[in-house]
């Protein structure tokens, strides 16, 4: 409407009078309508138009321009263009402003805003930080389904895992990490790797599942030619020490499998993330003697290494060892005991063609009653079938708590 008063303010229209309407019926062809303007005919002093046939040239007809104009009068013609008719649609482009605002705006009530509890603010994603002067790294794990066993409670080469990842994005952070497991880059010039030689484990507890732990390491010097790691893992939600854990390296020749000194490249590359400090484990000096086949109480044999048990630079993964030497562990102490403590020697690797035995001897205990004894100490032997040692361990184990005792009975008597 408005844009009909705008043009007829500029273009004024004029309406046919009723005698020309008139006419045009008595005719059958009456005065066309142009645009307002009266045709010729109608303004000649009452003369009457004769009604003429259609007019051909070369045997086609011809419309006259007044048949054209009178077929034009039946349909409604558009509005004439002016300024404003002319301008683009602005409500389709409101309308879309209006969408997106109504959109955001219920995105942004949607948020929540509450304020979350500390141990919601810790992101157990994250791939680690330095910290305490760039001396520590810290990384935390949420311990998944997978990795509980029968007693819900992480195993412990779960534990072992997460230790030993916390040491390679360390190495990682710091912007050591060569093309090598945990190998700085003059090492990898040197064919050079590192390989753990002791291991000393102490759980306090194992988390659970939907536990968040956090893991601490930092590394010092041992000895002249070894390197020292330490570990802490607590409980992100409470702060409870879950477990401590120490161990020595040596570098190996990657090439040529013996043990190395440490060039002097490398202790320049690594030599100012030590720490100087105490180990975290007071050092278990108790010798650990061999097993043999008349000492041992639990053999195991034809243990051998998958594809996958082999790390990047083609031996078996430290954390192996562990599951293989608790495979001769007696079945009463695995379903009424967990592993509290666990020093290891590791005397030498194995390749992916080895066939290992597990042996294990038990010491305090009642071999008849092992379910219901107290704390029991095991020793531990993983060799080759030729006999050449691999692994010498001892472990020490306490009861499981009441719960876990229950949940593996139920398990038990369900599966009988």
């Amino acid at each position: 409407m408005v844009a009909t008063a705008a043009t007829s303010s500029f273009f004024p229209v004029t309406s046919p009078s009723p005698d020309s309407g008139g006419a045009g019926s008595k005719l059958g062809g009456g005065p066309a309508n142009l645009g307002g303007l009266k045709s010729k005919s109608a303004s000649s002093g009452g003369l009457k138009a004769k009604a003429q046939a259609p007019s051909k040239i070369n045997g086609t007809t011809v419309v006259t321009s007044k048949e054209s104009f009178k077929h034009d009068d039946d349909l409604p013609s558009p509005p004439p263009r002016t300024f404003i008719n002319q301008l683009p649609d602005w409500s389709m482009l409101l309308a879309a402003i209006t969408t997106i605002f109504l959109a955001a705006e219920k995105q942004w009530m949607m948020l929540d805003w509450k304020p979350r509890r500390p141990d919601m603010l810790i992101d157990p994603f994250g791939i680690g930080k330095i910290v305490q002067d760039g001396l520590v790294f810290r990384e935390n794990f949420s311990i998944r389904s997978y990795e509980i066993g029968a007693d819900r409670t992480a195993s412990i080469e779960t534990v072992m895992n997460h230790l030993q990842e916390t040491a390679l994005n360390h190495v990682k952070s710091a912007g050591l990490l060569g093309d090598g497991f945990g190998s700085t880059p003059e090492m990898c010039k040197k064919n050079l790797i590192w390989v753990v030689t002791r291991m000393q484990v102490v759980v306090e507890r194992y988390p659970t599942w939907g536990d968040i732990v956090q893991v601490d390491t930092w590394v010092s010097g041992s000895g002249k030619n070894g390197m020292r790691r330490d570990w802490l893992l607590r409980d992100c939600k409470t702060g409870e020490i879950l477990t401590r854990a120490s161990s020595v390296w040596v570098m190996m020749n990657k090439l040529t499998r013996r043990l190395s000194k440490i060039p002097e490249e490398v202790r320049q590359e690594i030599g100012s993330y030590f720490v100087d400090s105490d180990p975290i484990l007071e050092e278990d000096n108790r010798k650990l003697t061999k097993l043999d086949d008349n000492t041992a109480d639990y053999i195991r044999t034809g243990l051998s290494p998958m594809w996958s048990d082999l790390d990047i630079n083609q031996h078996v993964n430290n954390v192996k060892y562990i599951g293989w030497i608790l495979e001769s562990a007696p079945q009463p102490i695995l379903e009424s005991h967990e592993l509290s403590s666990m020093t290891l020697e590791y005397r030498r690797e194995s390749g992916r063609d080895s066939v290992l035995d597990s042996l294990t001897a038990v010491s305090g205990a009642d071999m008849g009653n092992l379910a219901h004894s107290g704390h029991v100490e095991c020793k531990h032997l993983l060799r080759l079938e030729n006999g050449a040692e691999i692994v010498r361990g001892m472990t020490e184990w306490r009861p499981k708590p009441v719960n876990n005792i229950c949940v593996v009975n139920q398990v038990s008597a369900e599966s009988t």
